[in-house]
């Protein structure tokens, strides 16, 4: 593949922040890629920028040396890498590594997905429906502690289990009488954590037996944020363990704080099979950290956010690893995001188990709607 061009601009993600869109031109076309960004993030996690997002923008600008590199394969961003060292941060060198794998793609004649080994979408989603934490203003001056109340609907479709999702987030809004959504389009409410859960078991039972909907419940606990000034490790782990057994969660993310293996092994122990116990600011898609999770027996799922590591070649490590040892793994949106739709592609092209979006908002939906257009491709 010859590389004529590639460069880089600032856009804003669904927050109104900058950050980064990277674009590599070939003679089959001009593929672009936009980093999103988190506004809780792991201590563990890269740095989003180098040195900073104006510093990253003009040395990809000015990387004139990529022309020469020879880029056939997936496994040859290498090459990139060893070019770039450490110049860029995870959100720069995700876009110009995701930008030149859809080239690389074009090249062959095939969508991202299918170069990248994919032939069927088999991922369930998992739908933020209620926000709490970091990403809720919440009604009149309350809110729930965890972040994110979750819907992972049940369907041999794709499809079908987004239609679900939605379906199960109107009824949640109404019951709530919810007026107002956070900044991933999540209903705001001043209900604390155990009434949501209370709605949200609502909602089931009428999915169920209204619209014969199979839904599942978790929670994105976000625990490094507040639980230390709450409850100590073995206070959390009885906390959500009731939780867990009280409402029958099917995931439970990040449980504890970001440097509790310990915490999340009691956890994961007391939780049994029956409940996926979700290693993200635990992990930050390092190969190093989730090797350490794994020995600690501290997880048997985890997130996946490419921007968190940068390097596509350790995300795909991380994947890897994690299917070798019966590890779960949940490709994810981040808080600020764009309409970039690859993790979509990178989701069906590697086999991971499921997407995590919201449920409502463009930029959320992008990802979702790609993913049917997928679906309906490969079944024809």
């Amino acid at each position: 593949m010859q590389i004529k061009k590639v460069g880089a601009k600032v856009v804003r993600d669904s927050r109104g922040k900058e950050t980064i869109q990277v674009f590599v031109k070939t003679g089959k076309g001009k593929f672009t890629t936009s980093s999103p960004a988190g506004k809780s993030t792991g201590k563990f996690e890269v740095r989003s920028y180098g040195g900073n997002l104006k510093g990253d923008i003009w040395y990809i600008n000015n990387l004139k040396t990529i022309g020469k590199l020879d880029i056939q394969k997936f496994e040859d961003l290498v090459k990139v890498e060893k070019l770039v060292g450490k110049k860029l941060g995870g959100n720069s060198l995700f876009a110009l590594e995701a930008s030149l794998l859809k080239a690389i793609a074009r090249e062959n004649g095939k969508e991202l997905y299918e170069f990248l080994g994919g032939k069927k979408v088999r991922l369930r989603s998992v739908g933020n429906a209620i926000g709490g934490g970091l990403h809720s203003l919440g009604v009149r001056g309350k809110k729930p502690e965890f972040q994110e109340f979750l819907f992972i609907a049940k369907s041999k479709s794709f499809s079908e289990s987004v239609k679900i999702n939605k379906k199960a987030y109107r009824i949640a809004g109404k019951l709530l009488k919810a007026r107002k959504r956070n900044d991933e389009g999540a209903w705001e409410t001043g209900l604390s954590n155990e009434e949501v859960l209370d709605v949200m078991d609502e909602v089931r039972k009428i999915m169920k037996k209204k619209y014969r909907g199979v839904v599942d419940i978790g929670l994105d606990v976000a625990s490094s944020s507040f639980y230390k000034k709450k409850l100590n490790s073995e206070g959390q782990v009885d906390y959500l363990n009731k939780l867990i057994k009280k409402y029958n969660l099917f995931y439970v993310e990040d449980g504890l704080d970001e440097n509790d293996f310990l915490g999340f092994h009691e956890l994961l122990k007391k939780a049994g099979k029956q409940c996926l116990i979700v290693g993200d600011d635990l992990t930050t898609t390092n190969p190093e950290r989730l090797n350490k999770a794994i020995e600690e027996r501290s997880i048997n799922a985890i997130i996946v956010k490419p921007n968190q590591i940068g390097s596509l070649l350790k995300v795909k490590e991380v994947i890897d690893i994690c299917k070798s040892k019966g590890i779960k793994t949940i490709i994810s949106h981040r808080s600020g995001e764009t309409m970039d739709d690859t993790i979509a592609d990178l989701g069906v092209g590697w086999g991971v188990d499921f997407i995590k979006t919201g449920i409502y908002g463009k930029v959320r939906e992008v990802k979702l709607r790609r993913l049917a257009t997928i679906e309906k491709g490969s079944n024809r």
